[in-house]
């Protein structure tokens, strides 16, 4: 995922993105807590992209004020 393309995105998207994201990363969490996680790259990649979706949905806050 980009910044740009968060950038092109509206607030309520920005909150489902986000929200998906969590979810993901308590999905690998798991995983590699019973030793099933092949890719334990992804959980950086996907702590990295819920700093990018929390810093876009800071900067639209931001704008409004």
């Amino acid at each position: 995922m980009k910044a740009s393309e968060l950038k092109e995105m509206s607030v309520s998207e920005l909150n489902e993105k986000l929200a998906g994201l969590k979810e993901e990363l308590f999905a690998l969490r798991f995983q590699h807590a019973v030793n099933q996680l092949d890719n334990t790259a992804r959980l950086k990649a996907v702590k990295k992209d819920i700093a990018r979706v929390k810093t876009s949905l800071r900067a639209a806050e931001l704008a409004e004020q």
